[in-house]
């Protein structure tokens, strides 16, 4: 099994996109990519930690390529965005991928570029991964216990 990590707005529809992709065996949300440990929904909220809302996809890469996780990553919110998504404003809501080695910066450098050259003004930022913290329980699968299949109208 692999992870990777990826900021896409909120994080209750960003779960759901990616439990519905086959190879991915967990999803879970939280924070990453600031400069607090441990942070709370409200911390978090509050624009004083840096921490985006997050993924942590689980996958078995015989199955889906990280290239594939980045491709539904920038299908599915608004990469040119800059700290926010669609309603959603605050730098918690920034697009951002946050890679775990070598090969997943290379990989995000590369969609970057390939969007660029296609004339998207893409405002995702690559960072690398330096710890994730799980979001209180009631986010996790919040969608899912309420019978929604997206936030989106």
């Amino acid at each position: 099994m692999a992870e990777a990590t990826f900021g896409a707005g909120c994080f209750w529809g960003v779960e759901v996109t990616f439990r519905n992709v086959p190879g991915v065996t967990d999803v879970e949300v939280g924070y990453a990519g600031g400069h607090t440990s441990e942070p709370t929904y409200k911390e978090v909220c509050s624009g004083r930690t840096g921490h985006a809302e997050v993924v942590e996809v689980t996958f078995d890469p015989a199955a889906v390529s990280y290239e594939d996780l980045l491709a539904v990553f920038f299908e599915s919110h608004d990469p040119t965005q800059v700290g926010r998504q669609g309603p959603d404003v605050g730098s918690q809501y920034r697009s951002i991928v946050l890679v775990h080695d070598g090969q997943q910066r290379a990989a995000a450098e590369a969609a970057i570029a390939r969007l660029t050259a296609e004339g998207v003004p893409v405002a995702t930022e690559v960072a690398d991964f330096d710890g994730f913290w799980p979001a209180e329980d009631y986010h996790q699968q919040y969608l899912v216990k309420r019978g929604l299949a997206t936030c989106r109208i």
